[in-house]
This record gives C-alpha cells, sequence and structure tokens, in this order.
C-alpha cells in the first residue's frame, strides 16, 4: 500500500497516482439522474377528495328552494383606543335590519350603541330578566347557556367577535330572556336600548316600515332551515280538504363562475431542442408549472373571497371552540351538524393540537388508510391533513367537515374538461410563440371552482387555538 506524503502539494500528488482518478472516470460515465424535485408539492386532499362536476359554458348553477333569508351575518366594528363602534352599514347583517338602504339612519343607530366590558365568568344577561336591548360581541367570547333537558345547566351556543344576541328586540317583540349569557374571556359587547330604537322610529317612518316587512315575512310557514313550508296532511281520517301546494324556487340562485390561476412558462429553443435525453426538458418544466397551479388551486377554493369554503359556509354553520383548543366535545358538535360527513379538512397543527387534547381525556382517536395513507379519524371521520388553511398572527385557525357530491346535496368540485390544448382536466398549455430572444412561451391554464349545494353540507369549527402545549 502506498502512503501518500502529507507534505506534498496537490500536483505532486496526482504525478504519484497509481490509478485513474474518479473525477477523470466520471467523464466516460453516465450518471443515474431523478426528474425535477419540488419541496412544494403537498397531498393536496381537497382536489383529490371533492367530487368533480364538469360545467358548460364555465358557468353553473344552484337552484334552491325559496328560503326566508332575514340575514344572520356578523358585524364589523372599528376602534379608536379603546373605543369601539359598530360600523353603521355593518347593521344590515342583523335581521330586521337585511336590506335596509337608508344610511343615515343606521349611522342613527350605530350612534346608540353603549360600550360594556365584561371579565370572564361574568352574566352579560341573566334567564327571566326582561330582554330589552340587542348585544353585539365585538370581542372576545361569551356562552349561551340554558336548561338542558333534565333540568340542568348546559352551553347552548358559544359566540364570539361579530356575534350578536337579542335581534328580536327590534322587531318590537317583548318578553324575558331565555338563555343565561356569560363570559368565557374578556369581553367588549355594544348594546342597544329598546328605548333608543323606539325614540329613532318615532323619526324615522322608513326605518318602521321597514322593520314591519320583515316581522311579516318572519311570520310565514317555513321549516326548520328556513325554506318556504310545503304543506302535507298526515295522520287524518275521512274525507277532510286536503292542502293544496306548491314548491317554491329562489328567484335569483347562485351562480359559480369558473376561477382561473395562470402563469407563462417560458423555454429557450435551444434547451428544448438539445437537451431532451434521457428527461424532455419542456415536458419536465410544464409538469412542475402544473403542480404550482394545482398548489394555488387548492389555496384560492378554500381562502377565495368569492368561492373559497372558508369564507362560503353559512354562518349558522360556523361555530367556536368552547375553551380554545380543539377537544374531542368541539369534534363532536363539528360533525353532529350534517348527514354523511364524509371528512374533515384542518392544518397540521391543528390536527396535533387536537391530539394532545385527546390524549389530556385518556381518549385516543382512530387511524384508517386513505389512498395508501394512514390519517388520524373521529367518529369514523377521516381528519385529512392541509397546509392551505391559514394560521391568524393569534394562533388560531380553523377546522372544516364537510358532505360531498351531487346526489348528497354536498360540496363538489367543479371543471370544464375538454378544453383546447388541454393536459389534465381543466388545465391547457398554449403555445403562445417564439421571440426574437428565440424563447418559447405557453400560456399554462388551471379553470376551476367549488360549490356547496345546501348550507348544511359544509360546516367550520373557527378559532382554534394550537399554541397551548
Amino acid at each position: 500500500m502506498t502512503v501518500t506524503d502529507p507534505d506534498l502539494v496537490p500536483d505532486e500528488a496526482e504525478q504519484r497516482r497509481h490509478s485513474l482518478s474518479t473525477a477523470a472516470a466520471r467523464n466516460l460515465a453516465s450518471t443515474t439522474k431523478s426528474t425535477p424535485q419540488m419541496q412544494g408539492i403537498s397531498p393536496r386532499w381537497l382536489l383529490r377528495k371533492l367530487p368533480w362536476v364538469s360545467t358548460q359554458a364555465g358557468t353553473y348553477r344552484v337552484n334552491r328552494r325559496l328560503t326566508y333569508a332575514l340575514g344572520d351575518g356578523r358585524v364589523s366594528f372599528f376602534s379608536t383606543g379603546a373605543d369601539v363602534r359598530v360600523i353603521p352599514q355593518e347593521l344590515r347583517e342583523l335581521p330586521a335590519l337585511r336590506d335596509f338602504p337608508d344610511d343615515e339612519v343606521l349611522v342613527a343607530l350605530a350612534d346608540r350603541f353603549r360600550q360594556r366590558e365584561y371579565q370572564p365568568g361574568d352574566v352579560v344577561v341573566a334567564a327571566g330578566d326582561p330582554a330589552e336591548e340587542v348585544f353585539l360581541v365585538a370581542h372576545g367570547k361569551v356562552n349561551k347557556i340554558g336548561q338542558g333537558k333534565y333540568g340542568d345547566q348546559t352551553v347552548l351556543d358559544t359566540l364570539a367577535d361579530g356575534d350578536h344576541f337579542g335581534d328580536d328586540v327590534l322587531l318590537g317583540g317583548e318578553g324575558e330572556w331565555e338563555f343565561t349569557v356569560k363570559a368565557v374571556t374578556p369581553v367588549i359587547v355594544l348594546a342597544l336600548p329598546w328605548r333608543s330604537v323606539l325614540e329613532l322610529n318615532g323619526q324615522a317612518d322608513a326605518l318602521r316600515a321597514h322593520i314591519a316587512s320583515v316581522a311579516l315575512r318572519a311570520g310565514k310557514p317555513q321549516n326548520k332551515h328556513g325554506e318556504a313550508e310545503i304543506e302535507i296532511a298526515s295522520g287524518h281520517e275521512g274525507e277532510p280538504d286536503l292542502p293544496a301546494t306548491y314548491v317554491d324556487y329562489e328567484l335569483h340562485p347562485r351562480e359559480y363562475e369558473l376561477e382561473v390561476a395562470q402563469t407563462v412558462l417560458r423555454v429557450h429553443s435551444r434547451v428544448a431542442d438539445l437537451y431532451n435525453h434521457p428527461m424532455n426538458q419542456t415536458e419536465q418544466q410544464l409538469r412542475l408549472t402544473i403542480e404550482a397551479l394545482r398548489e394555488r388551486q387548492e389555496h384560492e377554493m378554500l381562502n377565495n373571497r368569492r368561492i373559497g369554503l372558508l369564507h362560503n359556509a353559512d354562518l349558522k354553520q360556523r361555530i367556536h371552540t368552547r375553551t380554545g383548543p380543539p377537544t374531542p366535545d368541539d369534534m363532536d358538535e363539528l360533525v353532529s351538524r350534517r348527514r354523511k360527513t364524509a371528512f374533515m379538512l384542518a392544518h397540521p397543527r391543528a390536527i396535533a393540537a387536537f391530539g394532545r387534547e385527546a390524549s389530556k381525556r385518556g381518549v385516543y382517536p382512530g387511524t384508517t388508510n386513505v389512498d395508501g395513507t394512514q390519517v388520524v379519524t373521529w367518529r369514523g371521520v377521516p381528519l385529512l391533513p392541509s397546509d392551505k388553511i391559514p394560521i391568524t398572527p393569534q394562533h388560531t385557525t380553523s377546522i372544516l367537515a364537510m358532505r360531498i357530491g351531487e346526489e348528497d346535496n354536498g360540496v363538489i368540485g367543479l371543471h370544464q374538461p375538454g378544453i383546447p390544448d388541454e393536459v389534465q382536466p381543466g388545465v391547457n398549455a398554449r403555445f403562445m410563440g417564439i421571440n426574437e430572444k428565440a424563447i418559447v412561451s405557453y400560456l399554462v391554464s388551471a379553470y376551476f371552482s367549488v360549490a356547496v349545494l345546501v348550507p348544511d353540507a359544509l360546516g367550520v369549527l373557527e378559532h382554534v387555538e394550537i399554541g397551548r402545549a
């Protein structure tokens, strides 16, 4: 064995080499190459598990039974220092003020709200007290507590930022609170006394007429979902007069137009002509571009303000965690709000937070195999991870639960296969030409949308805290 003198410089050591070096040998060898790798590729469970429905002319119309939607939205606020005020136009989110046109009256109403603050455990309203005020939750979280089936106290609902209660006061209803509202966290609420509404009603005939029309609509027969009732007789004897009925439809159904994600892929003609072995350069460039488009597609289907599921969930299907982190009780509440929940979607950190809460209670969620991957389940429903669900600066996020498919009146994906120069369903790459620098350009486009066929097909557990260990 020859020992190289450590004092020799590299050139001298090379002169004393007795065999071919590996660096020189590689000039005659063929390397084994991988295809180009991309760290940004995620499982994209939403795209994989949604049923995809073909559209015509890029539009899908969702026809529904007529629903008496009186308004049930969330109210927005602004603050100056510690002073919190409601945005007057946002008062249209209250049922009695939906579609009210007069901004001046709304400004007068907004000025009559009074700010109150409560600490955890404080009672905001007590069951049995006169219901004389409308309350807007500007910040914090409160529990609605009522009597359970066997007389015990139970949490009926959890309200948080932008929610409201006592709306019937605006309709002139007189009565008592049927529930107690207690602060869970430090809470800021804005309260509007009924006497302030009376004062304004005397000055604004338009408001009085509007509230009267809302009260009239609220009295129309409807089922528990707010849909126009279909009158049916049952359990009768003899030959009574049977009710005549018909099924009414929404006059202005929602239409979903396909969204688009696009980019221009550029490849130099010399690269495309000469460097194509063992892999086609243009094909690899296109493959990775499509992967990036699909990632953006899933992001838009969750976060886009027009079609995104996080923004299009019905407000009655949005619930809050009871304590902050996602507990088994919260997940039960989320799953129980719809039939045939197909899967839940959550950020991986939210899934980890749920696992911690379940372990604290000695409860261990199950697992199942979904497309070759082991995933966590709760009550038999797969809990699929998605890093496209945002995490707020306050370390909170959301968990979605959905029923899917047209046959089950669920959530569906929309696309239009068969478009020109299609490379995947709903994705095409169109040749744009070669410029004076010999660069070939392709327009790569993905067309898509997502529709919620009926409101209870999609539910969201909001304000899920993930920062607690």
